[in-house]
């Protein structure tokens, strides 16, 4: 039979069965009692069978230790999902590695995985907000006297593009040269 008698120092030491399975419990390897300890494998092996410890597999101590990071993980890529409209490739590149990781932490976090068809209805649906905004705001400056390519340059698009963007916002357009000041040449 093993000395089951706490060693006492600055602090107390877990040595006991019970003290040890409280430990292991809590999350600590087998490897960290031993050296918190000071105990040989074996000895803390027999306590903690003898406390009636369940033992556990490495990987599900190391699943046990990142279970809070990997539910912050799949909370943070289920709202970058749900709320942003991120496709799985994108929650992959965010964290999750692969897109059947990020599938898994999305089920994990309570979200529901769409279809393609629905990311696609979801982006085009905001996409195409922005563009009516920025239809009304090429329409405004327009019709305040801007011209077509200084709102090309401004905005990174090109004269071909804002003038598409200014007829589908069904802008009543200039004739050419009067952008700003009428520009007559005088006759020779």
């Amino acid at each position: 039979m093993t000395d089951q008698r706490p060693v006492r120092g600055d602090h107390e030491v877990p040595t006991t069965p019970e003290a040890l399975r409280k430990c292991y419990e809590a999350g600590s390897t087998v490897q960290e009692l031993v050296v918190i300890s000071g105990l040989s494998h074996g000895t803390v092996i027999n306590r903690l069978r003898s406390a009636g410890t369940m033992m556990r597999t490495s990987w599900e101590t190391r699943r046990m230790r990142e279970a809070p990071a990997r539910r912050r993980l799949a909370a943070h890529l289920r709202r970058l999902y749900e709320q942003h409209g991120a496709t799985l490739a994108e929650l992959a590149a965010a964290g999750a590695k692969t897109k059947r990781a990020a599938r898994q932490l999305l089920i994990e976090a309570g979200g529901k995985p769409r279809t393609a068809q629905e990311t696609l209805r979801i982006r085009s649906a905001a996409s195409a907000a922005e563009r009516q905004k920025l239809m009304a705001a090429l329409r405004t400056k327009y019709e305040n006297g801007a011209a077509v390519s200084a709102l090309a340059a401004e905005h990174n698009l090109s004269t071909a593009t804002v003038y598409r963007l200014l007829h589908q916002a069904k802008t009543r357009m200039r004739s050419h040269g009067s952008a700003g000041q009428s520009q007559h040449r005088p006759v020779p």
